[in-house]
C-alpha cells in the first residue's frame, strides 16, 4: 500500500482560543491531515473568558455554569472534524478589554506572563512534536486582541529557544523549525476584492461599511500573502469545526451570514505569511503575493527527502465538481 504523499511531515498550527483553530487556516489543517501529515493544533488559552456568543445557549445552565469545560469538549469535536490532534498549553484567557491591554489584563493572564516563562510549555511541545512548519500570527495579532498579539510574539520565542541545545535542556532535545507562517485569512486584500467581485457581479456586497476598516488595518503592516492554499473541497469539514464552537458561534449570523457565503464563492483558498524560511532555497521576493501553493515547500523530511521548491499539495477541485454539501449552506445563507 503506498503511503499518503505527506506522511512524515508535521505542521503545528498554534492559536490563542479554542475556535481559533476552525476560524484561521482550518481547511488548510484538513488538506494535510487528509495527505498523511500530522497536524497538531496547540491552544494557548481555555478561552475561559469568552462570553457565549450564540443566542440558543444564553439559557444552558451548562454553558454559565462551566464553560471552560464545555469549550474543551467544543475543542475536541473541532479538532476530530479537522483530522487533527490537539494540545491545549495551559494559559489563562486575557479577555479583551476596552483600553490598555497592559492595565486592563487581569493578574496572571496569558498576556501577563513574561514570553519567557509562556514559552516553555510551548518549547516542550515543539520539541516533542518536532514539526517541519509552525503558524501563528502576526505582531499584530491579525486584530487587536491581547492573547493573539501575546500568540506571536510566544511562539516566535519558542521556536527560537526550541532549537538551541543550551536553552531549557531538560524540556526535550533541541529542534530547529524550518518554516513558520502567520495566518492571513482576515487580510484587507481578501475582503475588499470579495467586495468589489459581488459588485462587478451585480450582488449587494455586505462590507460595504467595513471598507474603511479594512484599509486602516492594511495600512498598519504590510500583509504579505505569500502563499495561496487551494483548499475549497475541505471548507465543509472547517464549517463543521467552526460549528462545534457552539458557544461562540451563531449559525444565523457572523462566519455564516452572506459574507461567509460570499468568500466561499469569491475566495476559494486560504492564506499565509511565509515569517521565517530555513529551506536554503532562493528567497521569496516580498513584494509579490501569491508565490507557493504548499506551506511544506522545499522542507526536509527526517529521512532527507526534500519537498519539491514548488511544492507538491494537489490543487482542489474545480467548484463544480465539489460535492453539494461542500458549501454547507445556511437558514441566513438562502436568506441572503
Amino acid at each position: 500500500m503506498t503511503s499518503l504523499p505527506y506522511h512524515g511531515l508535521r505542521l503545528l498550527a498554534v492559536h490563542a482560543h479554542p475556535d481559533d483553530e476552525s476560524s484561521k487556516g482550518a481547511a488548510t489543517s484538513a488538506k494535510y491531515a487528509s495527505l498523511g501529515a500530522r497536524v497538531l493544533i496547540a491552544t494557548m488559552t481555555g478561552g475561559e473568558a469568552g462570553d457565549i456568543l450564540n443566542p440558543a445557549l444564553l439559557q444552558s445552565p451548562k454553558a454559565s455554569r462551566d464553560i471552560a469545560g464545555l469549550r474543551r469538549e467544543e475543542m475536541a469535536t473541532a479538532a476530530a472534524a479537522l483530522g487533527a490532534e490537539h494540545v491545549w498549553v495551559g494559559h489563562v484567557d486575557s479577555g479583551l478589554p476596552d483600553g490598555d491591554f497592559d492595565n486592563q489584563t487581569p493578574p496572571g493572564c496569558f498576556y501577563r506572563v513574561p514570553d519567557e516563562v509562556a514559552m516553555l510549555p510551548l518549547v516542550h511541545i515543539i520539541r516533542t512534536f518536532r514539526p517541519q512548519v509552525v503558524t501563528t500570527y502576526d505582531e499584530l495579532g491579525g486584530y487587536p486582541h491581547p492573547d493573539h498579539i501575546k500568540n506571536h510574539a510566544v511562539t516566535m520565542a519558542a521556536v527560537e529557544a526550541a532549537a538551541d541545545a543550551t536553552s531549557h535542556p531538560e524540556l526535550g532535545e533541541p529542534w530547529q523549525v524550518q518554516k513558520i507562517y502567520f495566518n492571513q485569512d482576515l487580510s484587507a486584500k481578501k475582503w475588499i476584492t470579495i467586495h468589489e467581485k459581488m459588485l462587478e457581479a451585480g450582488l449587494k456586497s455586505p462590507f460595504a461599511d467595513h471598507l474603511e476598516d479594512f484599509k486602516k488595518r492594511d495600512n498598519q503592516r504590510h500583509n504579505w500573502l505569500s502563499t495561496r492554499i487551494s483548499c475549497s473541497e475541505f471548507f465543509s469539514a472547517r464549517d463543521r469545526a467552526l460549528l462545534s464552537h457552539a458557544t461562540q458561534i451563531d449559525p444565523e449570523g457572523g462566519f455564516f451570514s452572506a459574507s461567509r457565503k460570499a468568500a466561499r464563492t469569491y475566495w476559494p483558498t486560504e492564506e499565509f505569511e511565509l515569517a521565517l524560511d530555513l529551506t536554503d532555497r532562493e528567497p521569496l521576493n516580498r513584494e509579490l503575493d501569491f508565490q507557493e501553493t504548499d506551506l511544506f515547500a522545499a522542507v526536509t523530511f527526517d529521512d532527507g527527502r526534500r519537498v519539491p521548491a514548488e511544492g507538491m499539495l494537489p490543487d482542489s477541485p474545480a467548484a463544480d465538481d465539489l460535492d453539494a454539501d461542500s458549501a454547507v449552506p445556511t437558514e441566513s445563507d438562502t436568506r441572503a
